[in-house]
């Protein structure tokens, strides 16, 4: 169907293709398709970028041709179409207009208003926390998740961070089985364990949400917080490994046999850099923190007083806490 109004004004803007126009939205509006579906449909039909503005419910819907629906402006070349109380929905082509943009653009300010009309609205009683739900929920529609922010009083460009927490946060949030999930656009103190997600556009909080779960997934003890942009490569690793490939890698293993106490040296090791910057942080003696990383190097086999041997404990000690917090 892409770009099927450019097919048929290649043909002729005549009366049969207007009706095939119509029909197209018409079918929409029969079949109550969502906004999402609408706005996905039109940029398809057009070939081009297309929107829909409701700023009163929260709304500003775009899509490009085939591609997913966001939340975007109206762009300054758009032909726009004004509806009642502030809506609008518009047309970006470059160059020159299709013959059949007008129709085009009138059946889709029609369907626009009846469907707006029809869709299903968060309820401005549902409390915050039915809104975060929704806010975070990855089978939510871009409309859907658009109205919970514009509850929440959150524009669905601004940006915004999500955090997942073992522990109780200040700022708005939900608990979500065993973890408490917070909107934040900084980082409060927390009194446990905490993800920091990537600062994204409001609309896209589901993506930091996952991404602040994986983060939680990597921290620990010795590291009770950790931020998903500095995960590098390890976050792709999260995604992909399964629990029971982690545990069989000789060098998660090994770290396996070792004692609490040991664990903790070796953590403090990556952390600091060096051994005697470890033994400090420990409040432990030089020789002391030596000894227990010389046994530390006869169960892995591999020494700890390079770069690369230092690397290869931190991608284990990292692989662990995965294997050990699944997401």
């Amino acid at each position: 169907m892409r770009g099927l109004l450019l097919r048929l004004s290649t043909l002729d803007a005549d009366a049969e293709n207007a009706v095939r126009v119509i029909g197209f939205f018409d079918r929409l509006i029969t079949e109550r398709a969502g906004l999402d579906a609408l706005v996905r449909s039109t940029s398809e039909l057009a070939g081009c970028p297309v929107g829909l503005h409701a700023p009163g419910q929260g709304l500003a819907l775009r899509a490009d041709s085939g591609g997913a629906v966001t939340a975007g402006a109206v762009p300054a070349k758009a032909v726009v179409r004004a509806l009642e109380g502030g809506v609008e929905v518009w047309v970006a082509r470059e160059g020159r207009p299709a013959p059949l943009d007008d129709m085009l653009l009138e059946r889709f300010a029609i369907a626009a208003a009846v469907l707006l009309e029809h869709s299903s609205v968060p309820l401005p009683e549902l409390g915050d926390p039915a809104l975060i739900e929704l806010v975070l929920s990855e089978s939510v529609g871009t409309a859907e998740r658009s109205r919970a922010l514009h509850l929440l009083g959150i524009a669905a460009t601004a940006p915004l961070r999500v955090l997942a927490a073992t522990g109780e946060v200040a700022g708005r949030s939900v608990r979500l089985g065993n973890v408490r999930a917070v909107l934040a656009t900084d980082v409060p103190e927390v009194h446990g364990r905490l993800g920091v997600g990537p600062s994204l556009p409001a609309i896209d909080a589901a993506k930091s949400w996952q991404a602040a779960r994986t983060a939680l997934r990597c921290t620990s003890d010795s590291e009770p917080v950790v931020w998903w942009e500095k995960l590098g490569g390890l976050a792709l690793l999260a995604e992909q490994l399964d629990p029971a490939d982690i545990a069989v890698l000789p060098d998660v293993k090994a770290l396996d046999t070792a004692d609490s106490d040991l664990i903790t040296a070796l953590e403090a090791l990556v952390a600091t850099g060096s051994v005697r910057q470890a033994a400090a942080a420990l409040h432990r003696h030089h020789s002391t923190m030596t000894a227990r990383l010389a046994r530390a190097e006869s169960m892995l086999g591999f020494g700890l007083d390079s770069a690369s041997g230092r690397f290869r404990l931190h991608l284990a000690l990292m692989l662990r806490r995965l294997r050990d917090h699944e997401g």
